[in-house]
């Protein structure tokens, strides 16, 4: 099996606005260039980069995602909100970058996004299934509850027989 290049490891896939994106940074080390160069490159070609395939993020999105993910928020962080590439744009962006790099890593973004869609639909699946289940013992749990109240009394002891009584009694008649 190949090792991945050491660069993939700083490659993080994060969930925005209910899709599957990568940062520019990121994409711009994963192809070897500065992100500044990156960016430049995206603007020039801005006519590939319909809404679905990239987007710079609102401030609170940044916001929330330099808590997520550590970066700085004083001196020496980003000045401006970065772009994020979904699976098409990270692929687009390596065909405008045109290096022999960015052609080699773009293989590897592909992969990376199947196997984040395998997981994901994996993880489905799995809700499905403990969905099911649970329905099934919610149902189990109602009918042995009714068992288990219908069992309590057998349960119980008997009750005690009346004590026969000690000594001459004599029994009235009814007229």
């Amino acid at each position: 099996m190949k090792t991945l290049d050491p660069s993939l490891s700083a490659l993080r896939l994060l969930r925005v606005r209910d899709e599957s994106v990568l940062l520019d940074s990121d994409l711009a080390a994963l192809y070897g260039v500065e992100t500044k160069a990156f960016n430049k490159a995206i603007k020039r070609n801005a006519r590939r980069f319909p809404a679905d395939f990239a987007f710079q993020l609102t401030a609170e999105e940044f916001a929330a995602l330099r808590f997520q993910i550590g970066t700085s928020n004083g001196r020496g962080g980003r000045r401006y909100a970065p772009w994020v590439f979904t699976e098409h744009g990270a692929i687009m962006a390596a065909t405008i970058l045109n290096s022999e790099r960015a052609v080699t890593m773009s293989t590897y973004v592909v992969r990376a996004f199947v196997r984040l869609r395998r997981e994901l639909l994996t993880n489905a699946t799995l809700e499905l299934r403990l969905t099911k289940i649970e329905r099934e013992l919610l149902s189990h749990d109602a009918v042995l509850r009714s068992l288990h109240a219908k069992i309590q009394p057998l349960l119980l002891p008997p009750p005690e027989p009346p004590a026969k009584e000690m000594g001459f009694h004599t029994r009235l008649k009814k007229p």
